[in-house]
């Protein structure tokens, strides 16, 4: 099963609430968390940013071994193994090999959470048509309204995860009424997920109202009880 997340712009929360979707699954059995981003080592409470990863795969192209996959491995604890996002620029990756990073990750039989994170490129559109299930996770702001709905993936995606904070006008049915796709899980703005994350604590304090939307989203992918406690 490979789950990707992705948002129109950074600073939408799709990091953390992927995070969190992958530390969920990782304690019912295990689960892979493979970070395009950039940003999970440091989510996650990790060490050092590894030089080498994914994106280095994805600029070899449809040549890359799905084996190198499992060199670029690292365990972040609980069940969870981390493919990290590494340095290379992906503006000038072809498509194909973004389609065939999805189909390498699908075929390895191990339960993925992809942040895909909010950069733009051919090679990342090509991964979210071949992935089982694609979500945009998104504030109730209207500039990223505007901007996930000129995006081609937007038609695609399955739901949205809402990141909803006080004071937004906009809901979830404003939000669903505006994007055209439904709101799958919810999730609120504490600062108590900012002080977990910044004290590089996610994955041993996974904060409760992170952990239900999480496995709301999961329950909707078929990999988890929707509403179970983590």
């Amino acid at each position: 099963m490979l789950l990707c997340l992705w948002s129109p712009k950074g600073g939408s929360g799709a990091s953390v609430f992927a995070a969190a979707c992958a530390l969920t699954l990782a304690r019912d059995g295990g689960a892979r968390l493979a970070d395009i981003g950039g940003d999970q080592p440091a989510i996650l409470g990790l060490g050092a940013d590894p030089g080498t990863g994914l994106r280095e795969w994805l600029k070899v192209g449809v040549e890359a071994p799905s084996d190198a996959l499992d060199r670029l491995a690292l365990d972040a604890g609980r069940g969870l193994t981390l493919l990290p996002a590494g340095q290379a620029a992906l503006g000038d990756v072809a498509p194909e090999a973004g389609a065939a990073l999805g189909m390498a990750l699908r075929s390895s039989g191990v339960p993925t959470i992809v942040d895909v994170g909010g950069e733009r490129v051919p090679a990342l559109d090509a991964l979210l048509e071949v992935a089982d299930m694609s979500v945009l996770v998104v504030r109730g702001c209207y500039l990223a309204l505007r901007r996930a709905v000129r995006e081609p993936a937007t038609a695609r995606t399955a739901g949205v995860v809402l990141v909803e904070e006080a004071g937004r006008a906009l809901g979830a049915r404003e939000v669903a009424d505006v994007l055209g796709v439904p709101v799958l899980a919810t999730v609120p703005v504490r600062s108590s997920v900012a002080r977990v994350v910044d004290a590089g604590v996610l994955t041993s304090r996974l904060p409760d109202h992170l952990a239900r939307p999480a496995r709301d989203l999961l329950a909707h992918a078929g990999l988890a009880r929707k509403g179970r406690a983590a």
